[in-house]
């Protein structure tokens, strides 16, 4: 019998800043936008730019790793599945639909100069690493 396949990648940009909370079990889940732009000329020979938003839903551990790491501008790739849920609405008595990318991996693809004050915090970090190891000379070595 054929599988079924429900598989998303994305590249883009982060519209928001992650916004981490918790199930009333615990879980971890984080949300944000997620701005994927597309290019290209039409038959005239115009220029067009398209931008796509998604809603992504990252869960436990990849929800708490996005929360700390990501932040809104950051370029990332996003892996998971398209999610369409619904609800009633408490206020109006609608019914609501969201679809949504389920996040299963993430690859931050900002260079480390460009993700901002976390990586100057990781930079300074392991400057003093190099100088703590600078710090022997060949005599410390017992060889």
């Amino acid at each position: 019998m054929p599988k079924d396949l429900n598989k998303v990648m994305l590249i883009g940009r982060l519209g928001t800043d992650p916004e981490l909370r918790y199930t009333q079990q615990g879980a971890p889940i984080t949300t944000f936008r997620l701005a994927v732009g597309r290019q290209w000329r039409d038959s005239d020979g115009q220029h067009h730019d398209e931008t796509d938003w998604f809603t992504v839903v990252a869960w436990n551990r990849l929800a708490e790793i996005c929360s700390e790491h990501l932040g809104k501008g950051a370029r990332v790739y996003i892996e998971g599945r398209m999610q369409n849920r619904s609800w009633d609405d408490a206020q109006s008595g609608e019914k609501r639909y969201r679809t949504e990318v389920v996040a299963s991996d993430m690859i931050m693809l900002d260079g480390r100069s460009e993700r901002g004050e976390q990586d100057t915090a990781l930079g300074s970090r392991t400057a003093r690493r190099t100088a703590d190891v600078d710090d022997f000379s060949d005599d410390d070595i017992p060889l």
